[in-house]
């Protein structure tokens, strides 16, 4: 599942302030092989779309680098200038995913970034290869889609995917199959080369493109991943990372889909628990406890199963496996539960699950069919492409079973979603290693408590193997936590991301 599947300093030369940064350009390529790619310029100009005040440019880097000679991937990049004099250098940023658009996440940076930090920093967001405008690798169409996230069509009795019948487990296998076939025939090469690996090796040539001796860098989700991924490649030229709601990369993706099932569930009870205190909730009252309404919630789930709510959007039924993505979508942010509380009462009510299959839309960006289409691909190509996975089927039985008992609702599919991964070109996956990072300036890993989709475990565990890696925790709900409401927790990072001020390791905000 998309919203799952779903999802990282002080050594400062050259990037210290504003007269004494470097020019655009100016940072030459260790790597001789790489010269064309270093000193190619950003051209930038006028945007294309987006918010106003930004400058839009292209760069090219290697699809294979071990053959830089070769093919060459376009990666689409926009900034917004520093709005104060004194300026530090360039902040890079990555929304998570995989599949999210940096490119379109720094329209937003008025809202994810502090005035404090733009006054300073250049705020720079890219589309990851495969990602977006970056050459983007689709494998099904919008059609194909559809059934592919609509779930199994021979689902029996309440829908409960820890233990599937044959028929189930036979569909499942062929559409994993169809999916990593169809990557296959669109773009046979860029499927290969869409790892993290190469996404940090094409983010060290935009950090030369924009003129820093070093990166400024801020990743949410699995951008936390592209953060640590860049720390191990290129230590020395770490000044600042910013990794927001950590994923643990010394697991392996079905382990990965199995561990977060912890993190839906804790997140789902917080999502009860607020909603039987509302006049309006439709799982329950004040009094009833939270077992009782998680309770109401898998009883709603399996009749879906069995007769689908109406859908007034479009033709497309809402059964279980689309309810399942429209209550997902209120784990990620508390924003998002009044809305989630909406669509289960028309759907519980009146049996109307229009607004639960716009919020499962809004996961996977389905408004925009080349948005849609591209983001499932890249997500699944990223995650399939940095672990190894089981081949044998049977472990996705094992571990949909193991799920369900984390978390009886969200964890079989979760498990579930891994599987075309089983079926991934074998020489397009990297193997699992634990990034240290070593020799790096000190690299800030943020965690929430309640976060649904990056656990807090793995926040604790990137900390942990990171060498220079320092914990901060926000005791809160939803997913990552610098800009989501806590002043502590911004001025923690602003200070860090401006200064170089590093807190004592384990700071907390409650």
């Amino acid at each position: 599942m998309a919203a799952a599947l779903a999802g990282a300093v002080l050594l400062a030369t050259g990037c210290t302030g504003g007269e004494g940064a470097p020019e655009e350009g100016s940072v030459a390529a260790p790597d001789p092989a790489l010269t064309d790619f270093t000193e190619q310029g950003l051209d930038w100009g006028e945007c294309e779309s987006g918010a106003d005040g930004a400058e839009c440019a292209v760069y090219e880097v290697p699809l294979d680098y071990d053959e830089p000679g070769g093919d060459r991937v376009e990666i689409a990049v926009k900034r917004f200038p520093a709005e104060g004099g004194d300026r530090i250098g360039s902040l890079l940023v990555n929304p998570g995913g995989p599949g999210g658009s940096g490119y379109d996440y720094v329209d937003h940076a008025a809202f994810t970034v502090s005035d404090a930090v733009r006054q300073r920093f250049d705020v720079v967001g890219f589309d990851p290869r495969g990602v977006g405008r970056s050459s983007p690798l689709t494998c099904l169409d919008s059609e194909g889609l559809d059934e592919f996230l609509g779930g199994v069509d021979s689902v029996e009795g309440d829908g409960d995917m820890s233990e599937v019948t044959e028929a189930e487990l036979a569909e499942l296998e062929e559409d994993s199959r169809g999916f990593v076939e169809a990557c296959r025939a669109n773009d046979p090469e860029l499927m290969l080369h869409m790892g993290t690996v190469n996404v940090a090796r094409d983010m060290d040539i935009l950090r030369a493109l924009v003129g820093d001796e070093q990166l400024t860098y801020l990743g949410a989700s699995y951008g936390t991943h592209i953060g640590a991924q860049y720390a191990e490649e290129f230590p020395d030229r770490v000044r600042a990372l910013v990794l927001d709601g950590a994923v643990d990369p010394s697991q392996e993706q079905l382990d990965l889909s199995v561990a977060q099932a912890t993190g839906f569930e804790t997140a789902l009870r917080a999502f009860v628990e607020d909603c039987l205190g509302q006049s309006d909730c439709p799982l329950g009252a004040s009094g009833d406890s939270v077992e009782d309404g998680v309770g109401a919630l898998s009883d709603f789930l399996a009749d879906t199963a069995e007769e689908p709510l109406s859908n007034s959007a479009d033709d497309r039924e809402v059964n279980r496996a689309r309810a399942e993505l429209g209550v997902l979508a209120a784990l990620y942010s508390e924003s998002w539960w009044p809305r989630v509380r909406e669509g289960l009462a028309e759907a519980m009510e009146n049996g109307d699950g229009t607004v639960l299959i716009q919020l499962g839309d809004d996961l996977y960006s389905r408004e925009d069919p080349a948005a849609y289409e591209n983001s499932t691909a890249a997500l699944i190509a990223v995650n399939c492409s940095d672990s190894p996975s089981p081949r044998d089927v049977d472990a996705y039985v094992r571990a949909a079973a193991e799920a369900g008992e984390e978390s009886p609702i969200f964890g079989p599919t979760l498990a579930w979603g891994a599987l075309p991964c089983a079926y991934w070109p074998e020489e397009a996956v990297t193997p699992t290693t634990g990034l240290d990072g070593a020799g790096a300036a000190p690299i800030m890993v943020v965690g929430t408590t309640r976060d649904s989709a990056t656990p807090y475990a793995w926040a604790e565990a990137l900390a942990g193997q990171l060498e220079s890696g320092f914990l901060v925790t926000r005791d809160g709900d939803g997913h990552t936590a610098y800009r989501m409401g806590d002043q502590c927790i911004d001025d923690i990072v602003d200070a860090y991301l401006v200064d170089l001020t590093v807190p004592e390791d384990g700071m907390a905000c409650a």
